[in-house]
């Protein structure tokens, strides 16, 4: 194995980003604004204020500043597991047999075994200047309810987890994590909020999903005193927060001399692939450089593949602000799917309107292709990846097998946004050939179109 290029590549602690990157500051056509959903009006800060903290609230209706310094007090805590490195993924190319060179940014060298700590310390941080004592959130794998309890614990937060039921039930290990750092984590939807029980008794035995999770945070934080809510995925600020993985990665490259073909991220809310991409769509928004840029989504919840480019609630019990993105109905509820955290309904409104320009495309994989995948690439590189990750590991091997069939050295640069160290019971199920597929109809899927709010917009 001719290994030129080192097989994992560390900037330098003095190269940590000092800023983030905000990629709505060059693009020409901005994401549609969140509406507030009883006036249909663009939402206002003040608005927007009475659920978020009031810095978050700032980064999210900010378009314009491409860069936005990081506090040092987030810069310190990153410095304890960041900067995360850049692999070479010479045994997975050589079990390919593929002329392409690819390469993954790993995430998952933290507690929370993702990417996720990236937003999370930086929300807990505004919030303990804020003042405010109780924060609620919602989760699905767990790797952001991991995440948000770690920050709430550093910075003396008392933080309220609601669990999508069926991660709840699947993943009793990654809860406890939660619980040992002072978090307390309710499965979704519960009986503890009026939202819950609306649901519970419309879907009776409903295995939850994100969009459930967030109503019910959002009411537990609106009728507590001194209580923000904080999302790990979708909106702008969280997007934002996690460019600082793709600066990370486009330095790295630079370092290396290599520029990437393709850049592959898995998708469930955006939070990850937009990090990930970031620098790079900056870079094709300025016309400085051109690069294929793949999303990868599951084929039970294909939001951008199968979904409407529309105004949809944020979540299931339609209590949040509209938001434009491209979503298959606020109360679409996905098959108990091993990859939790990517059961969202909808996408992120600025990458859906970078999808909608044509600046990235999107595919949709099957959970047993994607466990196929997760499995070769835990026996050829070593690392178990999260089920969340693993679609991007498929896309990545199908691309290195196109190039080995074109005979083409294209370079893929893909996100191992985390860890499946809690995901034993799926991997499991998969090796005993207990895992199958469930994909909607196109019956399911207009259904739930049909309810979609009527917006003129």
């Amino acid at each position: 194995m001719n290994t030129d290029i080192p097989y994992k590549t560390y900037l330098s602690e003095d190269e940590l980003p000092k800023a983030w990157y905000n990629v709505r500051a060059d693009m020409k056509q901005k994401p549609a604004p969140l509406l507030n959903p009883k006036t249909l009006q663009p939402c206002t800060a003040a608005e927007l204020e009475q659920v978020f903290c009031r810095e978050c609230v700032r980064q999210e209706l900010d378009n314009d500043t491409p860069y936005i310094p990081i506090p040092q007090p987030v810069l310190d805590f990153y410095k304890m597991y960041r900067p995360s490195p850049l692999v070479r993924a010479y045994f997975l190319e050589k079990a390919l047999g593929t002329p392409a060179k690819i390469y993954y940014k790993f995430e998952g060298n933290n507690t929370s075994g993702s990417h996720k700590l990236n937003s999370a310390i930086a929300q807990t941080y505004y919030a303990k200047a804020q003042g405010i004592s109780d924060i609620t959130t919602e989760t699905g794998a767990g790797q952001w309810g991991t995440a948000l309890s770690m920050g709430s614990a550093f910075f003396g937060l008392k933080c309220h987890v609601y669990m999508v039921k069926c991660s709840y039930e699947q993943k009793p290990f990654r809860r406890d994590v939660m619980r040992t750092y002072g978090a307390d984590v309710t499965p979704s939807p519960s009986m503890t909020t009026e939202i819950g029980k609306r649901i519970n008794e419309e879907h009776p035995g409903t295995t939850g999903s994100l969009g459930c999770a967030i109503s019910e945070a959002v009411e537990r934080a609106v009728t507590m005193p001194n209580a923000r809510y904080l999302l790990g995925s979708v909106l702008n600020q969280v997007c934002l927060h996690q460019s600082v993985i793709g600066l990370e990665t486009q330095a790295a490259l630079q370092k290396l001399g290599v520029k990437p073909d393709v850049i592959i991220g898995c998708a469930g809310g955006g939070s990850n692939l937009a990090g990930l991409i970031a620098p790079f769509v900056g870079e094709k928004l300025r016309g400085e450089n051109d690069y294929r840029i793949i999303a990868v989504e599951p084929a039970s919840c294909p939001s951008l593949t199968r979904g409407k480019y529309a105004y949809d609630f944020c979540d299931t019990g339609r209590v949040c602000p509209l938001q434009k993105m491209y979503t298959l109905g606020a109360g679409f509820i996905p098959s108990a799917s091993h990859a939790g955290g990517l059961r969202y309904h909808g996408m992120s409104a600025m990458l859906s309107e970078l999808y909608a320009q044509g600046l990235m495309e999107a595919r949709s994989v099957e959970q047993t292709k994607v466990f196929e995948a997760a499995v070769q690439f835990a026996r050829t590189e070593g690392t178990l990846p999260a089920p969340e990750s693993s679609h991007a590991i498929r896309v990545a091997i199908d691309e290195a097998l196109r190039c080995k069939a074109e005979g083409k050295a294209e370079t893929i640069v893909f996100g191992l946004s985390g860890t499946g160290y809690f995901d034993m019971m799926s991997y499991g199920r998969f090796i005993d050939g207990n895992m199958s597929d469930t994909i909607p109809t196109d019956d399911e899927l207009n259904a739930s179109f049909a309810q979609l709010p009527q917006v003129n917009a």
